[in-house]
């Protein structure tokens, strides 16, 4: 458990990060008939816009919030703005989380839907060309980044590994994505670690169903166990998160390393958890750069 200066610090970031008021999309696209199938575009302003010869890059971006329903892409939007600010095309994807707690279970809601969350992303994944194309004639998809915060990190890093996935998911593709790279921040990336530290409480086993499920679904879910991907990625990671802990990042790492690919890890001295995605926050301009350096 955090300290109180710790849990204090953690407080006042998390405050910054979300005192920023939502910003509206320039378009918004649907890849499915629920609700929260939808995906928000934001048009490059950067103070250089790139012509239509030439394209942005496109960043997509996935939303943390521990696959929780209260947590939606809204959240995310003043970092989606961040980004296009800089000259990105940004694509901000919504997909279903978990609902209200069943009868008689913990108070809250349960993290993530089993299979819906991975059905949702795939199909957005699958639908953004098209809807890129229409929504985004600036973005250039050939220089796509994926990058996602916290839960989103984890989905992001899954997005980009279902090419590895086992030969039964339904999420497998033949090929792998056509990305520059990934960028995950402060990712649920490794489910062993997150469980044993107690990740937002339990909620990678309420995202596979529970621990009767756990084992039988986490070799289609568990970024660590979809190594090597043969795509560049990089994790951003604060070490003072007492969210996601760097432990987890760092599991990931040394998994990717054992299955012999290289992952970069840039770890950020005095950062937690939601400066990352804060445009206050230093640590964002650093999660920019880091994105312009495998999509540029």
């Amino acid at each position: 458990m955090p300290d109180d200066a710790a849990a204090a610090r953690a407080a006042a970031e998390e405050e910054s990060a979300f005192s920023h008021p939502p910003v509206d999309p320039d378009a918004t696209a649907a890849y499915g008939d629920h609700p929260d199938q939808v995906i928000d575009f934001y048009a490059p302003r950067g103070p250089e816009p790139s012509s239509p010869a030439s394209g942005a890059p496109l960043v997509v971006v996935l939303h943390g919030g521990a696959w929780r329903a209260p947590y939606d892409r809204r959240h995310l939007t003043p970092f989606a703005d961040f980004l296009a600010r800089r000259g990105f095309a940004v694509a901000n994807v919504e997909y279903r989380r978990g609902g209200a707690a069943p009868a008689g279970g913990d108070a809250g809601p349960v993290a993530g839907r089993w299979p819906d969350t991975f059905d949702d992303v795939a199909a957005a994944l699958d639908a953004l060309p098209a809807l890129a194309g229409e929504a985004l004639p600036q973005g250039d998809l050939r220089r796509t980044v994926l990058t996602g915060h916290s839960a989103g990190g984890h989905l992001a890093l899954w997005a980009a590994a279902r090419h590895v996935l086992p030969a039964d998911s339904p999420w497998r593709t033949d090929r792998p994505a056509p990305l520059r790279g990934v960028v995950a921040l402060a990712p649920i990336a490794d489910f062993a670690m997150a469980e044993k530290l107690d990740v937002c409480g339990h909620a990678v086993l309420q995202l596979l169903g529970g621990q009767d499920e756990f084992g039988v679904r986490r070799p289609y879910a568990d970024p660590a166990l979809l190594l090597p991907t043969g795509i560049a990625t990089t994790l951003v990671q604060g070490r003072t998160d007492v969210v996601v802990p760097q432990a987890v990042a760092e599991s990931y790492a040394e998994a990717a390393a054992k299955a012999g690919e290289v992952v970069g890890l840039t770890l950020l001295e005095d950062v937690g958890h939601f400066p990352l995605i804060d445009p206050a926050a230093d640590a964002c301009a650093v999660v920019a750069e880091e994105i312009a350096q495998l999509a540029w």
